[in-house]
């Protein structure tokens, strides 16, 4: 390709092109685009421009392009964009090549134009629009945290104010809560549900704070006059728990009104049947027996596991 060829195409590309003539100086192949005299304004077609007048950045930048031609590679090596800034402190977005053609050394300065600005400032707020997204669910997951707390806090509160006192009841009900959350969470339910069951479970028997001691505590056999006022807890359990609008204490509610339910539609308060009880009291209502015959009470020796299962 000739000169005059290279010439014309680099006029009208809108490029600065110098070729070295030693380690301390360019020449300027090619009359200076505008943008160009902003930082050196006396600079005409075939001048001299001394390495030392260029910004500290295309300096370093010809460290690296010096040993580039030494090696005599092949395709240009490129700067990557910076920022400099002429006289007025306006910034101008540059870009340096070096590349070898003709034999000779040539540092090709390109202008990126307004678009690479406008690039910048889009890049920019995305990373801020991230980081605002980043910050807000960093706060959303404070809060979830605190509102679950808080959860656990109501949760304990009322298991002890319905009077859960011994060990091993205590225990039971933890237990409760536990084998519900794994059995929910082999149902594929969500995680934000699983924490919600942990916590509701344990509340199922809520209403027996409502149950008169003498039946309550008794020791021996229910008549069936107090049978039927025992029953009544699982009313009282859903009325207490209902209405709160907070999700935990809402499926509380549903577990204490059903986990008496049975498939067959025996059970009680409503005698529902199959689907109609409600998923979480069907799961609290499996855990509960199950952990109440796997375990000692007064009244029975534990089960074995292949007893309870059948």
């Amino acid at each position: 390709m000739s000169e005059e060829l290279l010439e014309a195409l680099y006029s009208g590309l809108d490029l600065a092109v110098l070729v070295t003539v030693d380690t301390e100086y360019f020449t300027c192949l090619t009359d200076p685009p505008k943008w160009f005299e902003r930082f050196f304004p006396d600079v005409k077609k075939y001048d001299k421009i001394a390495v030392a007048e260029a910004s500290p950045f295309l300096q370093n930048f010809l460290v690296d392009a010096e040993e580039y031609w030494q090696r005599n590679q092949k395709g240009p090596l490129k700067s990557g964009a910076w920022i400099e800034r002429d006289n007025q402190k306006e910034e101008w977005p540059l870009e340096a090549s070096a590349i070898r053609i003709n034999h000779q050394n040539l540092l090709v300065l390109s202008y990126l134009g307004q678009g690479f600005s406008d690039r910048q400032e889009q890049q920019q707020q995305v990373r801020e629009n991230l980081l605002t997204q980043e910050k807000l669910e960093i706060e959303v997951h404070r809060r979830t945290r605190q509102i679950r707390e808080r959860e656990e806090e109501i949760s304990i509160r009322l298991i002890a104010a319905a009077g859960y006192r011994d060990e091993e009841t205590g225990t039971h009900i933890r237990r409760i809560g536990l084998y519900a959350a794994e059995m929910a969470a082999e149902l594929n339910w969500s995680q934000t549900q699983i924490d919600d069951i942990k916590l509701a479970a344990p509340m199922h028997d809520m209403g027996k704070i409502g149950i008169a001691d003498d039946i309550l505590l008794k020791p021996g056999k229910l008549t069936d006059a107090e049978y039927e006022i025992m029953k009544q807890h699982a009313r009282i359990g859903r009325e207490m728990l209902t209405g709160s609008g907070i999700p935990m204490l809402d499926i509380a509610a549903l577990i204490a009104g059903c986990h008496h339910e049975k498939w067959d539609g025996t059970g009680y308060p409503n005698g529902l049947k199959g689907q109609a009880i409600p998923e979480a009291a069907r799961i609290v209502a499996i855990v509960d027996v199950y952990d109440t015959l796997t375990h000692k009470r007064v009244y029975k020796k534990p089960y074995s596991e292949p007893e309870t299962l059948k």
